[in-house]
């Protein structure tokens, strides 16, 4: 039964893994991988020393690690809300409504958000401007690109770690706020003394394996979302590989950053799942 699962991951994962040798060529396609000129760490030389390569980085970085922190703010405090819901019907409707943009993707979500936030047509600008405020290009200025990218990213998916909350929510021993009752503890101390601690196995867990994504900060959003105009703050690494990459035929000095990229998140992730089982007792195994 494992078998096919294992051909699968052999084929298109470790399969074009030998395809790194690119990154240590001047790679010309007519020539092929094995004719062509052996380039040595040439390739990422170059990637080091393009002058937007710091910018880049940083980019990368500040828009996953926000999209981590308020990624996992925003669904905690929604498992908490419904928790509270006495009306069952009301509480799976809700669930299902935030649940919704989970399947759609971002090539269906950046149409509808580029005509939401038009500023001449989009309604966010038409309700701003009821209010005196003008028109806000947010798609195309760099002081609100990532702000965007961030909240649309958190929208997408909350909605997914909401349910995961609330499934940690059912675990929790209701003698324990009963306890919590007895001892004089309102709402809001039961939350803090009873819920939050109940949850916190859950999200110990959860922060510490996002930490491998911290370079990843979402290609098909930034891809769809995106223009020349907001380079300076919304351009991340893979969207620097698909231009350098397939744009303009630089496959080798694609290859060199797609390794690096590699070999960093590789580093994170066996960091976060240090972190899982340090604090979570989290195991792969």
């Amino acid at each position: 039964m494992i078998l096919p699962g294992l051909i699968l991951i052999l084929v298109y994962s470790y399969g074009p893994m030998f395809g790194f040798i690119i990154a240590f060529e001047k790679f010309t396609p007519a020539k092929g991988i094995f004719g062509s000129k052996w380039a040595g760490l040439d390739n990422f030389r170059y990637v080091l020393e393009m002058p937007e390569s710091g910018r880049i980085i940083l980019n990368t970085i500040y828009i996953a690690i926000m999209k981590i922190i308020v990624g996992l703010i925003a669904p905690i405090i929604t498992a908490l809300l419904l928790n509270e819901v006495r009306k069952e019907l009301f509480k799976r409707g809700i669930q299902t409504i935030i649940y919704l943009p989970h399947f759609l993707s971002w090539i269906i979500l950046g149409g509808i958000l580029i005509d939401i936030l038009s500023p001449t047509s989009g309604i966010v600008n038409q309700v701003l401007g009821w209010f005196g405020v003008e028109p806000i290009y947010f798609l195309g200025d760099n002081s609100w690109f990532r702000y965007v990218l961030v909240a649309t990213d958190t929208w997408k998916e909350f909605g997914f770690n909401t349910i995961v909350y609330l499934a940690a929510l059912t675990s929790i021993n209701p003698t324990l706020y009963e306890a919590a009752i007895v001892d004089g503890a309102g709402r809001w101390k039961q939350t803090l003394h009873v819920t939050l601690p109940g949850m916190a196995s859950i999200i110990v867990l959860l922060m510490t394996l996002s930490l491998g994504n911290v370079l990843n900060a979402g290609f098909d959003q930034v891809f769809n979302l995106y223009s020349p105009q907001v380079y300076e703050t919304g351009d991340i690494i893979d969207t620097f590989v698909y231009r350098i990459g397939l744009i303009d035929a630089q496959y080798g000095v694609a290859t060199a950053v797609g390794i690096f990229k590699s070999v960093v998140s590789l580093i994170f992730i066996s960091t976060s799942y240090y972190l899982a089982y340090r604090f979570a007792k989290y195991r792969i195994f």
